[in-house]
């Protein structure tokens, strides 16, 4: 089963490529993701010397979280980004992301080491068994589970938890690394987005607005299950199509060496656990019990995730038989895995770095908040929607977002006819559904270097079921401003 040989990242040298065929059509070629970040951030720099630098003034909110005085804007004094500045750019948003690159780090170090211990190749034999005769039926139901996990506490980020699990299993199963990222990237967008119990952008933005918390849960939840079945519907059709032929897969020369490591797999002799690899299946799922209880009861993101994990690599390797010298090199296996996907999540960082340097982010708010307002009344809502993704862009931070725009949208919102309910609910969509989709969204690009799915293979797969959700989400909103929704 190959169990020692590192799942080879998206952005790893592929030296035993074929060569493509004469066929193969020569035409234009997406620029490699670095291109694309360094072109994204050449823009912002440039925008700062055309911008008027301003800031809203910095006030306590709930929670003791900061956020702004809607009506503080000022313009100071211009600060375009020089020469050096824009050098220093690229290390600073990896400082920035730091917390997100060690996160990606420690997570591919620490399936590393469970992927030693011989449990993961147990697990998915076992599953694989399982739904030998309906292996379609895998998609639907870890999607609905991972939307409703998200929609109840608001990580996206536990996509990058899902997919090193469930990748073999797909492998397995005779899909593609695209189906595996699809099934955990859709589906924790499809909770957050909608969020009927999400703390993070439903419930902080109720507090700013000023709406009864969880108010109007009803259409959330109808938002919730037509966007979700949307998701399934697609990744399943898309997963019936390469298990019919693996040929159409997106990532079908990118997965070689996965489906070599994972073929046959149905029909080989069943695994037999050891005694130490079942107590160490054991420990394991009791770390998971303890990473959900810490999300849950004590609002723990990644970096305690992070501590949580390394103690789990050391633990479960430790029971399993392995060496402390094995576990360091499985950890050590991990981290090249994803060594470039982890150093593309902070370049990312960069375009937000520049804008925040030169004082033209709120500045940038401002103007948006601005051009909702001169939206006649009906499309006041779509244009919120159209102002909170465009500016998901450049904040892919569900909280961040809402701490910037919230209090600039919902008073604005009351002036132009629109509910402050219309208001949040044309944020969490905007600010959903964008973040799997622009690369500066760190938790997104590091999802994909752990599953080695090319951020322009992933846009080619996932903008015909954007398009799809941005018009459901459009439907909403217009339905929303007809009723003058207040979810009371």
């Amino acid at each position: 089963m190959g169990m020692n040989k590192p799942v080879v990242s998206e952005y790893s040298t592929k030296m035993d490529k074929p060569e493509p065929s004469p066929s193969t059509k020569r035409g234009f070629t997406m620029p490699h993701i670095y291109v694309i970040l360094f072109i994204f951030s050449a823009i912002a720099a440039i925008t700062t010397y055309f911008v008027p630098a301003g800031t809203y003034d910095r006030v306590e909110g709930p929670e003791g979280r900061t956020t702004i005085d809607p009506n503080s804007f000022q313009t100071v004094e211009s600060n375009p980004t020089s020469l050096m500045d824009f050098m220093l750019a690229f290390p600073k948003g990896l400082e920035s992301a730091g917390t997100i690159v060690f996160f990606t780090f420690i997570i591919g170090g620490m399936f590393m080491v469970l992927r030693k211990t011989g449990i993961i190749e147990n697990a998915v034999d076992s599953l694989t068994r399982t739904f030998s005769n309906q292996s379609l039926a895998v998609v639907p139901v870890l999607m609905i589970v991972f939307a409703v996990i998200c929609s109840l506490i608001g990580t996206q980020e536990l996509s990058l938890v899902y997919v090193p699990v469930i990748l073999p299993l797909i492998i397995a199963l005779g899909y593609d690394s695209i189906t595996a990222v699809a099934i955990a990237l859709c589906a924790t967008t499809a909770g957050f987005t909608a969020g009927f119990l999400n703390p993070i952008n439903t419930g902080l933005g109720q507090q700013l607005a000023g709406v009864p918390l969880y108010s109007g849960i009803g259409l959330r939840i109808t938002a919730f299950l037509i966007i979700i079945a949307i998701g399934a519907i697609y990744v399943s059709r898309y997963a019936k199509k390469i298990k019919h032929n693996p040929t159409l897969s997106l990532t079908y020369e990118d997965d070689q060496e996965k489906r070599e490591m994972y073929k046959g797999v149905q029909h080989t002799k069943r695994f037999k656990a050891t005694g130490r690899q079942k107590a160490a299946s054991i420990a394991a799922l009791g770390f998971f019990g303890i990473l959900v209880y810490g999300v849950l009861q004590h609002s723990w993101f990644m970096l305690e995730m992070a501590g949580l994990f390394i103690m789990m690599g050391i633990v479960v390797g430790l029971i399993a038989g392995l060496s402390a010298t094995e576990i360091c090199e499985g950890f050590n296996e991990g981290f090249k895995s994803v060594l470039l996907g982890a150093f593309i999540v902070g370049v990312a960082r960069t375009v937000a770095v520049i804008m925040e340097d030169a004082q033209i982010m709120d500045t940038i708010v401002y103007g948006l908040g601005g051009v909702v307002g001169n939206f006649p009344s009906i499309f006041s809502a779509i244009g919120m929607f159209g102002i909170q993704l465009a500016f998901n862009f450049l904040v892919p931070s569900g909280s961040g977002q809402a701490l910037v725009t919230i209090p600039i949208m919902a008073p604005l919102a009351e002036i132009i006819g629109v509910t402050k309910q219309t208001a949040i609910l044309a944020y969490q969509f905007g600010d959903g559904l964008g973040n799997i989709l622009f690369p500066t969204s760190g938790y997104f690009m590091a999802t994909l270097a752990l599953a080695g799915v090319k951020w322009q293979t992933w846009v080619k797969f996932y903008l015909p079921l954007f398009g799809m959700w941005v018009l459901t989400a459009i439907s909403f909103l217009v339905v929303a401003q007809a009723i003058q929704w207040t979810g009371l």
